[in-house]
């Protein structure tokens, strides 16, 4: 059986594909499984990593703002041209499946293999799906989504054609030990794990170095940040003015790969709100300060955090409100009753959906069943 995962440019594509993946390929030693996405996105990074082989395409996304622009023109041609590349990738693999898990280049992927007759399926990551979802939405045999909520947002989304799945995150994430990751990564301090998202977030990074200035580096505390690719020059040079790299309690990193390790040691993590980052924050029960984007679609991630603060399994600062001041007095207020740090962990516990992976497993055999019968 040969499976083609078509999802890329950030984390939030790109990791659930390669949870899927390797789910299969634990399933089933004999499924081969390729990968298609863009030339400059973090899938470049990840997959080969996974040991998986890696198609390209050229494609970029619509700028919705500016309609008649060079950059929309240029997306137009990519959109055509895409396609006659997906037309290639798929001779030359030959999948039995294609499945898809968002964002821009997963559409000329899902449109020729549902054109082609071969089965598709598209996993939606957030509430509010994206509009490559809701374009392909009509062509694939399956969607699958991670908030029943989703359904609203699709013409017939009560029908069986929508599956909820939940949101997949890789194995490692539930087959961590906290009590080992704490010991190789902060040994008897207090953990603090700062993250603005694979790409990066701007306000996150210059608030996290401002913040290890003034109370990381003169407390009983590791605290690792992540810059993400593109601040990572700019930041770690403030980082060095700041002889921040002097002190070994004090982590900046671009990227870190085995993120779970991270997580399962982190005390508390300071975040993003994008739907896969909680999934993975619920999956090994870890408190967290949340910092919605305030650049998504309709403003989801703030109403992803919200649903979390109304049940106690997360703290809310918005990113026009952080600073460094803001964030000592959100940390201080959670850590100075262990109850409130604890509660918060195993709330947030209860959001995990440990099954997704078999859901998706099933869901994909199903479908690939499903269409050899009725050859």
């Amino acid at each position: 059986m040969r499976v083609l995962i078509s999802g890329g440019g950030s984390g939030g594509h790109v990791s659930p594909a390669v949870a899927i993946a390797n789910h299969l390929r634990d399933k089933n030693s004999n499924i081969q499984i390729a990968f298609a996405g863009t030339q400059k996105g973090l899938e470049n990074k990840i997959v080969p990593r996974e040991g998986y082989r890696l198609y390209h395409l050229k494609v970029r996304p619509f700028n919705r703002k500016k309609k008649i622009s060079l950059s929309n023109f240029d997306a137009a041609v990519k959109a055509f041209t895409s396609q006659l590349a997906a037309r290639r990738i798929i001779k030359e693999f030959g999948p039995d499946v294609v499945v898809g898990t968002g964002g821009y280049v997963s559409w000329p992927v899902l449109a020729v293999a549902a054109k082609q007759k071969i089965p598709t399926l598209i996993h939606e990551q957030n509430a509010l799906p994206g509009v490559t979802t809701k374009m392909l939405a009509r062509l694939v045999d399956k969607v699958m989504i991670s908030f029943e909520e989703s359904r609203r947002y699709f013409k017939n989304g009560t029908g069986e054609k929508f599956i909820y799945t939940g949101n997949p995150v890789k194995s490692e994430f539930f087959e961590v030990d906290p009590k080992e990751a704490k010991k190789e990564l902060s040994p008897g301090k207090f953990m603090i794990l700062s993250v603005g998202g694979s790409m990066g977030a701007e306000k996150i990074n210059e608030v996290a170095i401002d913040f290890m200035d003034k109370y990381s580096k003169n407390k009983n505390i590791t605290h690792y940040h992540v810059t993400g690719e593109r601040g990572y020059r700019e930041y770690g040079k403030l980082f060095k003015e700041k002889n921040l790299n002097v002190y070994n309690n004090l982590f900046l990193c671009e990227y870190i790969y085995d993120i779970y390790k991270y997580y399962a040691a982190a005390d508390i993590v300071v975040c993003r709100a994008g739907a896969l980052t909680l999934t993975e924050l619920a999956a090994l029960k870890k408190a967290a300060i949340l910092i919605p984007s305030p650049y998504v679609a309709e403003n989801h991630q703030y109403k992803n955090a919200e649903a979390l603060e109304k049940q106690n399994a997360a703290a809310i600062i918005e990113e026009k409100d952080l600073t460094a001041e803001a964030l000592i007095q959100k940390i201080e207020e959670i850590t100075s009753d262990p109850f409130v740090l604890t509660n918060m962990a195993q709330n947030i516990g209860s959001f995990a959906s440990p099954d997704t992976l078999g859901k998706i497993y099933d869901t994909i055999m199903a479908v690939k069943d499903q269409r050899e019968n009725q050859r």
